[in-house]
């Protein structure tokens, strides 16, 4: 053992007796970089801590949802009030009520919507509810785009999959895997293919409209507007995966930051201030099709709890004050240009591509001189390098994401001082990883 992780190796190998892999959720357990994680104590702001005391400038955030930083004072007083008034009741509340309309103003394709507690029901019941509303049966989606852990989305999926070479999970029956056919992103000709092949078949086209489970990859010009083209012509709904987009690369999500209104949108992380939350929602003749209006049946017995609706509303409404989602993106291009910087300084090829308050740094080469458009392209990257750079990193006191294919998150509160200990621990790093 060594005496910077002495205390997370020792608790990393009894947690191995009780849970799969001593983790929760597979990405946690460090799989493609190799080592042991840390086990983190308490976060504040950008600042995460482990137990064996090492301090971290954080870049993962809990995937996303921490746009405010760890334990944001307005979000723990909203979580505390709630809590003294209870923390479940399979009851309404005017919480619910109040936090959508919140989530309708900044996001306003989303006239009904149903929450849930978490992205993976949320696209899920999405799915659902566009078989419902169509008659149709199969569902495009595209490769390196991860929705969940449903059934019929674990196929060529993004993030944790592709991490441990399992992009189709055993225990998914054929049955389900064969409803899902997968495109290529960013291509719309691969798109239009498979719905001139299966015509009138095709329920919905669901996407992340800025990937971030296979790094930071953007749509090029006119890919989102030709999908809702496309999509049009052929009579299928088009669902924009937002769990990790909305409210992180423009307060209205991708949707706003591009002007292209999708049917259906599955939000997540934010809207729940970092407790488990998620929704969807769109048309209202669509989510009309709902039981207990419609036929499509989707529930839940923590859905629309009050703590999680208090701490979204509190997370929502410190992040539409003036100013504040500005002030991320500012620090976000500030470390993305910092960081491409210090890379040519020791002689490497790094682009570090960002949308809003997400970015990923890979390692060339790349094709044509430019950032990846597609999975196969990023796959091209020098991930080797990119292995050994990340525990320099974290050797040097900043977290990020344990690998290539996960997007990086800034905060509002990653100040001048964060900033500095992350660019000073890459240009070292990068040094140390050059040769």
């Amino acid at each position: 053992m060594t005496d910077r992780y002495h205390r997370s190796e020792a608790a990393f190998a009894a947690s191995k007796a009780r849970l799969p892999g001593g983790v929760n959720s597979p990405v946690r357990a460090l799989g493609s970089v190799g080592g042991v994680p840390f086990f983190a104590a308490f976060g504040k702001g950008p600042w995460i801590t482990d137990i064996d005391g090492n301090r971290y400038v954080d870049y993962i955030l809990s995937y996303g949802p921490h746009v405010l930083g760890h334990a944001h004072p307005a979000i723990v007083a909203a979580i505390t009030d709630a809590a003294t008034r209870g923390t479940a009741f399979g009851a309404p509340t005017e919480a619910e009520t109040a936090l959508a309309e919140r989530v309708r103003a900044l996001v306003p394709s989303m006239e009904r919507m149903r929450f849930v507690s978490s992205g993976t029901e949320a696209t899920m019941s999405a799915i659902r509810v566009a078989r419902g509303f169509t008659g149709r049966d199969l569902v495009i989606k595209f490769d390196g785009c991860y929705h969940g852990h449903a059934d019929g989305l674990l196929v060529r999926a993004g993030s944790g999959g592709l991490t441990f070479g399992n992009p189709d999970s055993a225990g998914v029956t054929a049955g389900a895997a064969r409803d899902t056919l997968v495109a290529d992103y960013n291509d719309l000709g691969d798109v239009e293919r498979l719905m001139t092949a299966h015509p009138g078949a095709v329920a919905c086209v669901i996407l992340e409209p800025v990937v971030g489970n296979m790094g930071l990859v953007a749509p090029v010009p006119g890919f989102l507007e030709g999908l809702r083209t496309l999509c049009d012509r052929h009579g299928a709904l088009l669902i924009f995966d937002e769990v990790m987009t909305g409210f992180r690369v423009h307060v209205g999500g991708a949707q706003a930051l591009y002007g292209v209104k999708p049917d259906l949108t599955c939000l997540g992380k934010v809207i729940g201030g970092g407790l488990p939350v998620g929704a969807y929602g769109g048309r209202g003749e669509i989510m009309a099709r709902i039981a207990p209006e419609g036929p499509v049946y989707q529930a839940g017995t923590l859905s629309g709890n009050p703590i999680s609706m208090a701490a979204g509303i509190a997370a929502l409404d410190e992040l539409t004050k003036p100013g504040v989602f500005d002030r991320a993106v500012a620090s976000t291009r500030t470390i993305t240009a910092g960081l491409e910087a210090a890379a040519h300084e020791v002689g490497l090829e790094v682009k570090a591509p960002s949308v809003g308050t997400m970015f990923t740094p890979f390692f060339g080469p790349f094709a044509q001189g430019r950032a990846p458009r597609c999975l196969r392209e990023v796959q091209a990257t020098d991930i080797p390098r990119f292995k050994r750079w990340f525990h320099e990193l974290r050797d040097r006191g900043v977290n990020v994401p344990p690998s290539n294919y996960e997007a990086w998150f800034v905060s509002t509160e990653h100040d001048a001082e964060a900033i500095r200990v992350t660019l000073d621990a890459a240009k070292a790093a990068f040094a140390a990883v050059a040769s």
